[in-house]
């Protein structure tokens, strides 16, 4: 493990491995560099590049932090870049996806930029979120209620059925889910609301893709449609059989392709 120091005094913690050029992952809610889908990733793009996977503030082993501003969590990536070299391509999933888009629109040196089924969600035929659902997170991670930030996330925003909350507390990873749970209003405050960025989509200027499962869930196909629409000359990759957990051994040779340029040596051909 490695870690730096934010602007603001916030130690992040992150994992450094292979050669190459620089990719960065950026996690969704509630996963970190030792759970969710990035810790099977990581190993698979190595042999590719340099591969920086770190714990976004309140997660794993970086710090918490109660400033909820997304600027804090641009700064944090944009420190990671300068460690990388002074530019890398992003992977973000998730929220994480929303982060990386966003950090692409505000200049942050990106060299390319992939994202997975940013949850903007509330758009037409979407699902808005509940009235001053960032208040009540905010609350209930000061109030150290985890259990019960987990089921207003997953149940009132997210639409989970609350059925499912049992199930839930059986998953392998509810531990290091309530381990991450102050995190969480961080990923929140990064979705802005939750509606499509048009304006930040339109912005981009370097090569994008937009990756989604063609099995994921309804309220997801049209914040993936709007991406890969809006952002000039976005590509596109579908991943069969896949939702929003997709497999890393089907998204590794997408963004192997992708990062290398190989995608765009073919069609200049």
């Amino acid at each position: 493990m490695n870690t730096f120091v934010s602007r603001d005094g916030t130690r992040i913690a992150y994992d450094v491995r292979g050669s190459g050029p620089a990719v960065i992952l950026i996690d969704g809610a509630w996963c970190g560099r030792n759970m969710g889908p990035m810790p099977k990733l990581a190993p698979l793009l190595a042999p590719h590049f340099t591969v920086y996977n770190y714990d976004r503030r309140s997660r794993g082993d970086s710090d918490l932090s109660t400033d909820y501003s997304p600027d804090r969590e641009y700064e944090d990536l944009a420190a990671l870049i300068d460690i990388a070299g002074g530019s890398a391509s992003l992977y973000g999933t998730s929220s994480g996806g929303a982060l990386a888009l966003f950090a692409a629109a505000r200049g942050l040196p990106v060299d390319r930029l992939a994202i997975f089924e940013p949850p903007f969600t509330d758009v037409p035929g979407g699902k808005p979120m509940p009235a001053g659902y960032q208040a009540e997170v905010e609350r209930l991670v000061r109030e150290d209620r985890r259990p019960e930030l987990a089921r207003f996330f997953m149940v009132k925003m997210i639409g989970m059925p609350a059925i499912m909350m049992p199930m839930m507390r059986l998953n392998p990873h509810w531990k290091a889910m309530m381990h991450n749970a102050p995190s969480l209003p961080h990923d929140t405050a990064v979705m802005e609301g939750y509606g499509f960025p048009t304006e930040a989509a339109r912005s981009i200027r370097v090569p994008t893709i937009v990756m989604s499962g063609d099995k994921t869930f309804k309220q997801l196909k049209e914040p993936v449609r709007l991406a890969r629409e809006t952002s000039p000359g976005a590509r596109f990759a579908s991943l069969p059989g896949q939702s929003h957990d997709a497999a890393a051994e089907l998204v590794a040779p997408v963004l192997i392709d992708f990062f290398s340029g190989a995608d765009t040596a073919r069609a200049a051909a």
